[in-house]
């Protein structure tokens, strides 16, 4: 489904992807680990056209999409859930959500993407009055996952979804990610929390300083001795 080949990033004079290149199939759970730093974050700016790839080519689908506008990435099926969930704090959660969907033209179609959110998220039906800054930390990350699935993504792009909540968040966001995937819906996770990303990825790629240094099933990457005292240490 994505190929990401030989992919280079600048910021500034700092070359922050050397040559970065890895898959994505149709249906799987790929996850992204690394240091901070190590260029992780940066790969999916790079995917969903908010960088600008200096060398390289990330193709999509068997097509190009390398440095294509982000607004066009998500009108092909591509939505990044970004670092930080960004929601829009000032705009009640139901509105966050609608602004999700604007991609979809079928008003029909965003009513029932609505209905299937609400039910995926009940604590967002029951709030969808509300601000979204008044949210908790926890809860403003189901709105900013359930905001990305109202564009229907075929490619969901997740990033450091479980930073910041409490361990008791963190498990219900991973059974979260592994339900979408489950309706068919193909994740590429970006995870500080390598122990519970490896548990739930097909398959893992590790980051170091811009480069892929390892590759494998979830399995074995996280079975590997390296891999085990960087991140998998208690």
């Amino acid at each position: 489904m994505l190929e990401v080949k030989g992919v280079e990033c600048f910021y500034g004079n700092i070359n922050v992807l050397k040559g970065v290149s890895f898959r994505v199939d149709k249906g799987e759970i790929v996850a992204l680990i690394g240091a901070n730093g190590a260029g992780k974050t940066t790969t999916l700016r790079a995917i969903s056209g908010l960088v600008r790839v200096a060398k390289g080519e990330v193709v999509y689908e068997g097509r190009s999409i390398t440095n294509h506008p982000p607004y066009a990435i998500v009108a092909r099926g591509i939505v990044h859930v970004p670092e930080g969930r960004q929601v829009f704090q000032e705009l009640s959660v139901e509105d966050n959500l609608i602004l999700g969907a604007y991609t979809v033209k079928d008003a029909a179609a965003k009513r029932e993407t609505l209905r299937q959110v609400y039910e995926r998220f009940p604590r967002l039906k029951e709030r969808r009055r509300q601000m979204a800054g008044t949210l908790s930390g926890g809860e403003q990350q189901m709105l900013a996952i359930g905001r990305a699935l109202m564009s229907r993504p075929r490619l969901l792009l997740l990033d450091e979804p479980s930073m910041g909540l409490a361990p008791i968040l963190v498990r219900e966001v991973f059974s979260i990610i592994e339900e979408i995937s489950k309706t068919g819906t193909t994740i590429l996770l970006v995870e500080q929390n390598a122990r519970m990303a490896l548990k739930l990825a097909d398959r893992a790629y590790v980051l170091r300083t811009g480069s892929i240094v390892l590759s494998g099933s979830g399995r074995e990457v996280a079975a590997n001795p390296e891999v085990r005292e960087a991140y998998l240490a208690e």
